[in-house]
């Protein structure tokens, strides 16, 4: 038992060391202009109808991406809360009324306890469209 014990300890080592390497490659900036390649942006607007999203993406330290219809808008939060955000973390978000604005409170979520992490305080949304063809 005891010649299996420095195997193991070795073993946990070599399997971390590519996981933390990994995360510190990790470049938001790419992952935003990819998620938004080929799109243009408008003028951001202050709430979007959060019935009509079918998705959102966050993207690690950087932005949430909401998805309604083809159209992408991007929402950076205010202060230093995109820092806080994390592209494993659920999203819950509460409104009053039926839309999605600058200042709603976005709190974040653990996805593996489901332990509330942090919130954000949204700011404007920008919206992407791609380019119609000439």
């Amino acid at each position: 038992m005891r010649n299996v014990l420095p195997f193991i300890a070795a073993a946990a080592v070599t399997l971390a060391a590519p996981a933390a390497g990994a995360a510190s490659r990790y470049d938001a900036d790419a992952e935003l202009q990819k998620a938004l390649a080929g799109r243009v942006a408008g003028k951001p607007i202050n709430c979007i109808p959060l019935s009509s999203v079918t998705g959102n993406t966050i993207v690690t330290g950087r932005a949430i991406i909401y998805r309604i219809g083809s159209r992408l808008y991007v929402n950076q939060p205010r202060g230093d809360g995109a820092k806080r955000l994390n592209r494993d973390d659920i999203l819950v978000t509460r409104t009053v009324g039926t839309d999605l604005c600058r200042l709603d409170v976005v709190q974040l979520l653990d996805r593996t306890s489901r332990i509330p992490r942090s919130f954000v305080s949204l700011g404007q949304f920008v919206p992407y469209t791609k380019p119609k063809a000439s």
